[in-house]
């Protein structure tokens, strides 16, 4: 496992869509194995790459929300922190101006917890408009190899 320091300036500028900012005092450390790339801030997994972009982990996300949220019911929680893809029907509520191909965070009804990462297929008005099918690709998700890094 391939391990990369960082300094804070570096990593802000990586991250500036996100509108987050690290300080000097962060212990900021890029890990690579063949199949996964992570951002470690402070030991905690907190940003990882999907296909050379950068998302937040759901650790890190439980104490910042930082992506658009789609809402989904109780129904649907089984098979979303199983790795399945977000299916329109499942959905509950859709935050606006979500574009196609960008990450957002998939949260349950009741506790509003961050339940996965994934990738829009379609944009807002194309998910609102739409009644079945796969609205999400499920990227990263409770119990997955991201989320058990230690």
């Amino acid at each position: 496992m391939k391990r990369t320091q960082l300094r804070s300036k570096e990593v802000n500028k990586l991250l500036q869509q996100f509108k987050v900012n690290f300080s000097k005092k962060n212990q900021i450390v890029i890990i690579q194995n063949n199949s996964l790339k992570l951002i470690l801030v402070d030991k905690q997994p907190s940003f990882f790459y999907y296909q050379d972009k950068i998302s937040p982990t759901l650790k890190y996300l439980q104490n910042k929300l930082i992506l658009k949220k789609i809402t989904v019911d109780m129904g649907a929680i089984k098979f979303v922190i199983n790795g399945a893809d977000i299916m329109r029907p499942g959905i509950i509520h859709i935050e606006n101006e979500i574009e196609k191909n960008e990450f957002v965070v998939i949260v349950d009804e009741n506790n509003k917890k961050p339940l996965a990462v994934g990738v829009a297929l379609l944009n807002t008005e194309e998910m609102k408009n739409t009644k079945s099918g796969k609205v999400i690709k499920n990227i990263h998700y409770v119990g997955d190899k991201i989320w058990r890094h230690e």
